[in-house]
């Protein structure tokens, strides 16, 4: 699979934070963070950050050339084997970087790619990471190119080679990013013919979404029982998983974890990973989870908030669940203003019966209220219906018995015969 120049354990990294001046400082700082984070999850050691706010980007190695050597020389006194600066680079200035510098310069989507790649371990989700990492190399490569010939003068005998040589490698790159999409779609019909398979049968499905790192791997294996690999870093989960839930009344559901969002989330990340994304967006309810611990919670809010409408989700049912309870103070509870909401705890299941009792809620807002009635001799039927969802009410008549339910179109279909007209 194509890597990324992956940082290694322990490996003595310095970041750096950029930004416009029309920036808020704070909001630089935070970012900067962020970053420290995704440097550890990749295995890295922070040795040293430094923040850089500019009036606007420099061309040819996005910083400043006075930060430029002050990163070297930090790189010298610390012997730090590589740089990530948090903002996009072009080819060009990645080249340019690391040839002043002297060491792996990466950006924040190298990065976080890196982490994928780390984290991969399906089938899917390898090809998923490697689609991700050649979509984010091409347009890198052109430039690295086209910047190395342009050093070269551009005259005549000088340009046809390498012209020839960047174009034997991007065709390369676009006949295994054209094979890797057709085995991924293959995938997405094979989830397609899943779904397809629960909307028939009409059972009801949550998918849970959120910032990287809110609970929502552990917060499936309290709500179903499960045993689903949860950690506490960012983007543990790449590969959907599915677990069926039973919930105070109606029928049974499923639930599905996703992949966490962040902050700039790459766009060759949203694009490798649509077979993925769409078990979020065939969902009947979304679960959106928060880490209310998190000091940079709002912010949080914000960014999956901007996606669920980048995605077109903003049609559907949302619940929003407050994570990590246990290491919030009572406070914070006091600074959410989203509906309908639940606070939780997943590692301790503080909450957990309130969760379920809004997403039956949910559920039975997918559902139709009707009556059926049952003949005398058909009354034993009655068990096999409340045993398939909730019976609000029974009517004794004077040759049977009225039932008051709530039926899925599934259901309706499955019990017409004593629907009453």
């Amino acid at each position: 699979m194509t890597k990324t120049s992956q940082i290694r354990t322990n490996d003595r990294t310095i970041v750096v934070g950029v930004g416009l001046k029309t920036e808020s400082l704070s909001e630089i700082k935070e970012n900067l963070l962020e970053l420290e984070e995704l440097v550890a999850a990749a295995g890295g050691e922070i040795v040293g950050s430094v923040i850089q706010t500019l009036p606007q980007w420099n061309p040819a190695t996005l910083i400043g050339t006075g930060k430029v050597e002050e990163i070297k020389e930090m790189v010298l006194d610390s012997g730090a084997k590589y740089v990530v600066i948090d903002h996009q680079l072009s080819g060009v200035q990645a080249r340019n970087l690391r040839e002043s510098i002297g060491v792996q310069v990466l950006d924040r989507n190298q990065l976080i790619l890196d982490i994928f790649a780390l984290r991969a371990q399906t089938f899917e989700g390898k090809l998923q990471v490697e689609l991700a990492q050649l979509l984010d190399q091409m347009p890198r490569m052109v430039d690295a190119w086209m910047g190395s010939l342009s050093r070269q003068g551009g005259g005549i005998g000088t340009r046809g080679p390498g012209e020839s040589a960047l174009e034997n490698d991007r065709r390369r790159v676009r006949e295994r990013v054209s094979l890797i999409k057709k085995k991924l779609e293959g995938v997405r019909k094979n989830r397609a013919q899943h779904r397809s398979s629960r909307r028939r049968h009409e059972i009801p499905s949550f998918a849970l979404i959120g910032y990287t790192n809110s609970g929502k791997s552990s917060l499936l294996n309290r709500l179903t029982g499960s045993q689903v690999m949860a950690k506490n870093q960012v983007f543990a989960t790449l590969d959907p998983t599915t677990r069926k839930i039973f919930l105070p009344s109606g029928p049974p559901a499923v639930v599905t974890d996703t992949v966490g969002f962040i902050r700039k989330l790459p766009t060759q990340l949203i694009e490798a990973f649509k077979a993925t994304l769409e078990e979020s967006a065939e969902a009947d309810v979304l679960l959106h989870v928060v880490d209310i611990s998190s000091p940079n919670m709002a912010r949080q809010i914000e960014v999956v908030d901007q996606l669920i409408e980048e995605f077109k989700w903003t049609n559907k049912k949302i619940i929003h669940v407050f994570n990590k309870l246990d290491k919030a103070s009572p406070e914070k509870q006091f600074q959410v203003r989203q509906f309908p909401r639940v606070f939780v705890s997943a590692l301790t299941g503080q909450g957990l019966d309130q969760l379920k009792q809004l997403m039956a809620d949910a559920v039975n807002e997918l559902q139709t209220d009707v009556q059926l009635y049952f003949p005398r001799r058909e009354e034993y039927k009655i068990f096999d219906l409340d045993r398939e969802t909730r019976i609000l009410r029974k009517e004794a008549a004077s040759e049977g018995t009225v039932c008051y339910a709530q039926l899925t179109p599934a259901l309706l279909s499955r019990w017409k015969e004593y629907l009453v007209k």
